[in-house]
């Protein structure tokens, strides 16, 4: 649906909204009413709504329909301490289909250029957590200069009101949908954890290790965020660290059947050094060695877990046996493709000597003609005089 013109549609209860908004210095305009009653938003309340952002000459920075390429609503959490308030409170005046325009002062507007990075940045891939560090801290507000779009660094460096229409697409009551983790409280993130690793435990059994892998990286996500509130070392900080190891172990689990072989590599020496007699990290570190042709390193990591669990004797010996095999299978590839190789040189040079060979001969043979005529023109001459 694209955005319609203007066309106002006064209702009591919304006007007693729009009035409080004018009282804060927003102005509200409807151009689409909507549907049913304004909703109960209280905190926790999900709303998804295109928006669009504009200077007051019309001037457009952003619109969700066409960011990144792609047209993808906004989501929002109520009650989440979003870094542009201003959003919360005019989306909170809306029914559920309604499009409305906001015009709002510049003391609603000062943070804009900083969610505008952060949006920019997750609507061309990049992570999400790191679109939300551009939008905290008081250094960041301060930096103007580091923003990267031209028209974000002007409005950093003269804010100005800003107008936002905005179409509300759907409201979701607190407990009617599965709550991100981004979205989560410290607590919610702790007690998903075990869920999210069981959700992940269902998936790998039924072969689908691709979404394996992404649970388990959400579940290890939720406990990092907690861990780095905490001081290394300390109590809670081991006690995080010990939740986090089991799901680390799944992940490279996963990694090693989807062939990202590196990244097993990386996980599992983080973990060794950490936790030195960890025979599943040495395990999967030998496997992922074996895989990326390290047959040193692989057997090393090997060795390893025969030291810490002798009873793991006969899986070793079959991942030995298997690495052989596919050493002794490439060697046996490499001499093949060097003999080709020379049996190919030694041709080629061979064709090349007879080339060589003819066209000499060729060319005794061409003097040798030339010469005889030249001696027979030369008698004929002398025989003449």
């Amino acid at each position: 649906m694209g955005w319609p013109g203007i066309a106002c549609f006064p209702l009591p209860r919304m006007e007693e909204l729009a009035l409080k908004l004018s009282m804060d210095g927003i102005q509200k305009k409807v151009l689409s009413p909507g549907k049913g009653e304004i909703p109960d938003y209280v905190d926790g309340t999900k709303v998804e709504f295109h928006y669009r952002s504009s200077l007051c000459n019309g001037t457009v920075l952003d619109d969700s329909r066409m960011m990144g390429g792609k047209s993808k609503p906004m989501e929002l959490i109520l009650g989440k301490k979003f870094k542009l308030p201003v959003w919360e409170r005019v989306v909170s005046t809306m029914r559920p289909g309604e499009i409305a325009e906001f015009t709002c002062d510049v003391k609603h507007t000062a943070l804009y250029p900083l969610v505008s990075q952060s949006l920019r940045n997750i609507s061309v891939g990049k992570d999400p957590l790191e679109g939300q560090r551009h939008c905290c801290g008081i250094a960041q507000v301060h930096s103007h200069h580091s923003h990267s779009h031209k028209d974000l660094e002007e409005l950093q460096a003269n804010p100005q009101p800003l107008v936002f229409t905005i179409e509300l697409l759907e409201v979701l009551s607190p407990g009617s949908f599965e709550l991100e983790t981004w979205a989560m409280t410290d607590e919610e993130k702790l007690a998903a954890v075990p869920q999210i690793h069981e959700e992940g435990n269902a998936l790998f059994k039924q072969g689908d290790v691709q979404r394996a892998a992404d649970k388990y990286y959400n579940a290890i996500a939720c406990l990092k965020n907690l861990q780095m509130k905490e001081q290394p070392g300390d109590e809670p900080w081991i006690k995080l660290d010990l939740m986090i190891t089991p799901l680390l172990l799944n992940y490279c689990q996963c990694k090693l059947i989807l062939g990202q072989y590196y990244e097993v590599l990386d996980h599992c020496s983080s973990l060794l050094n950490k936790y030195e007699d960890n025979v599943k990290a040495y395990f999967k570190r030998g496997k992922a060695h074996a895989a990326v042709w390290n047959e040193v390193e692989a057997r090393a990591d090997f060795e390893k877990v025969l030291a810490l669990d002798p009873s793991l004797g006969p899986a070793v010996a079959k991942e030995i046996r298997a690495m052989e095999d596919r050493i002794r299978e490439k060697k046996k590839e490499e001499k093949g493709r060097f003999k080709n190789l020379f049996t190919y040189s030694s041709t080629s040079a061979a064709a090349t000597t007879n080339n060589h060979l003819l066209c000499v001969s060729e060319l005794r043979a061409g003097v040798d003609a030339r010469l005889r005529y030249t001696l027979s023109r030369t008698r004929s001459v002398i025989e003449t005089l």
